[in-house]
């Protein structure tokens, strides 16, 4: 009979401790977006948005436990959307693992935020919040000559939430921006419903949330500006929030449902080139020029493409499982300014 190996409790500590050397030597995405991203240039931000001036170690006036640093609390949240984890595996995930706690800096801290406080300061950052974090990075990308005065593109993305099963006579009430007397009489049901989300259909796929508007510059496929409405808003209607006066001289791609007399003319007062794809009409399809102009305009136009796939692709933006407008915001806007985090670290670039 074979004896059994027996090991030193000694070896396998160091080989723990080279595991973890092992583990460290190896950068990974984490790592190389803590190298181009300077977080404390976002606390001023975040000062001004949260009312939150109080730093690690000291005593709340409300008393109790020193509150987390709210810088560290920022990564946090950008990790949690970039591995699309919900508030308790976030929690699970930074106790759990190395390169989490080494990004966030908490390697030998014994703190760690949990579920609850991941919600709060969440909720307490908002979609305005996220949007001043949003508009401080466009500022730097400005300064690093990375938002050009040339081509942009606009398009629009579905982001799903989960579907809602409402009578015909309540969608008719939330149509016309009524709450439902059913839900009103039950609050715990009207907590689980969600007002600002609409049904709609493109291409035969039905969708059930929101939309994520997109302007991106077209030579870096950063994205400069967007804006969130419900699924069933048509892309054009969102034109307005997207484009200003300071847009004045640049060349616009988009696709045709962005076509429009109205459109064009806005355009033209804005000074503005339009580069939208033409569009087909019944009983008047395009001509053979016409489909050569679309083709030239789409090797440009694709390039937002890529931006949703990535998005979708690596973080699973395409679906959020919040409720109500204002938590969609902050979702979408939290996968876009990660977006451009991760697309500045790529053209390599460091925040100075």
């Amino acid at each position: 009979m074979a004896k059994r190996k027996h090991y030193h409790p000694i070896g396998g500590l160091f080989t723990h401790s080279e595991r973890r050397e092992k583990v460290a030597r190896k950068l990974t995405a984490l790592d190389r977006l803590n190298q181009s991203i300077d977080w404390e240039a976002f606390r001023p931000v975040l000062e001004q948005n949260l009312d939150y001036k109080i730093t690690p170690g000291e005593i709340s006036p409300q008393g109790g436990r020193p509150p987390y640093d709210i810088v560290l609390m920022f990564k946090i949240l950008i990790l949690q959307k970039a591995h699309a984890l919900s508030d308790d595996e976030c929690e699970h995930q930074i106790l759990d693992r190395t390169s989490f706690q080494r990004f966030l800096g908490l390697e030998h801290e014994g703190r760690i935020p949990d579920a609850k406080t991941i919600w709060k300061f969440r909720e307490r950052l908002g979609a305005e919040g996220l949007e001043a974090l949003f508009a401080a990075f466009e500022g730097l990308l400005h300064e690093h000559g990375l938002l050009l005065k040339t081509g942009k593109i606009i398009d629009a993305s579905f982001v799903d939430v989960p579907r809602q099963h409402n009578t015909r006579e309540e969608n008719e009430q939330l149509q016309s921006g009524q709450i439902p007397a059913t839900w009103s009489a039950k609050p715990a049901l009207q907590r689980q419903k969600d007002p600002d989300a609409r049904h709609t259909q493109k291409n035969g796929e039905k969708h059930y949330g929101y939309k994520n508007h997109l302007k991106v510059d077209a030579s870096t496929k950063l994205i400069e500006s967007y804006t969130v409405t419900p699924a069933s808003v048509h892309d054009s209607q969102a034109l307005s929030d997207l484009l200003d006066e300071r847009d004045a001289g640049i060349t616009l791609y988009a696709d045709s449902a962005y076509r429009g007399e109205a459109i064009e003319a806005a355009l033209s007062d804005l000074g503005i080139e339009s580069q939208i794809h033409e569009r087909a009409y019944r009983n008047t399809p395009l001509r053979p020029r016409q489909k050569q102009r679309n083709r030239r305009k789409s090797r440009i136009r694709a390039r937002i493409e890529h931006i949703f796939g990535h998005q979708s692709w690596c973080y699973e933006a395409h679906l959020i499982r919040t409720i109500g407008k204002v938590r969609a915001w902050l979702q979408i806007g939290l996968g876009n300014l990660l977006y451009n985090f991760s697309r500045f670290t790529f053209l390599g670039h460091r925040m100075s």
